[in-house]
């Protein structure tokens, strides 16, 4: 969700302004995402690499983030979505951690999305956390280091229990991914607007999905072969 800032100081307006208004967005997006049937939808809220920004930002980034477990937990529960946060928590603060899990308890039973956020979260300490479980494992001696595989990482993993992405969406006009879901997205496809956070809408949603829905996905197939499974 980049671009919050520059859309604040286009408008000579506090960074932090631009991050309040991209809450707007977010509401779009998850709206967006349920009505049209996404079962998961994965946030990118504060990377483990944003603790590099002004203390100051980093504080409003957080209250932000408490105001929204605070006010918008009763919303998700009544529309059937399921709320987690991944990510290194003990990062978070104390005060977090229990709004995070209350959070996540009050919305368990909803079955119509789960709304994945990522916060203090990297692709590389997905990675790196999923490897030590496997190494406390094999000391402990209940798995055998011969079984360590790509299965026995993926299944450790912060979003192990869901499918991989089938669409990574980046605003702002980055291309790149910046340390998001880096072992999940090696087969997504990949959409880079300009268009910042704050301005990203029903209309720039539906454009995502239409490049998506254009994209011939093979998985290491040749085109035919693809078509030949999806009946094209």
């Amino acid at each position: 969700m980049d671009g919050n800032g520059r859309w604040a100081k286009q408008r000579h307006l506090p960074r932090v302004e631009g991050h309040r208004r991209g809450l707007e967005s977010v509401r779009t997006a998850v709206r967006g995402c349920g009505e049209a049937g996404v079962e998961a939808l994965t946030l990118f809220a504060f990377s483990s690499e944003n603790w590099r920004r002004p203390a100051s930002e980093v504080r409003a980034l957080m209250g932000l983030f408490r105001w929204v477990l605070e006010r918008e937990v009763e919303a998700l529960r009544e529309n059937g979505i399921r709320l987690r946060v991944i990510g290194d928590r003990q990062g978070l603060g104390d005060n977090l951690i229990p709004l995070i899990e209350r959070a996540e308890a009050t919305t368990a039973e909803g079955t119509r999305m789960t709304l994945n956020i990522a916060a203090n979260y990297g692709g590389r300490w997905d990675i790196a956390q999923a490897t030590q479980q496997l190494a406390r494992e094999a000391a402990e001696g209940s798995l055998d280091p011969a079984d360590i595989g790509e299965e026995a990482i993926r299944s450790r993993l912060a979003l192990a229990d869901l499918p991989e992405p089938d669409l990574f969406i980046r605003t702002g006009g980055e291309q790149r991914i910046s340390n998001f879901l880096v072992w999940q997205l090696a087969y997504t496809e990949l959409y880079f607007t300009p268009t910042l956070w704050p301005d990203f809408d029903e209309e720039a949603l539906q454009a995502a999905f239409e490049s998506f829905s254009k994209r011939q996905r093979r998985f290491g197939r040749t085109g035919e072969q693809a078509n030949a499974l999806t009946g094209h």
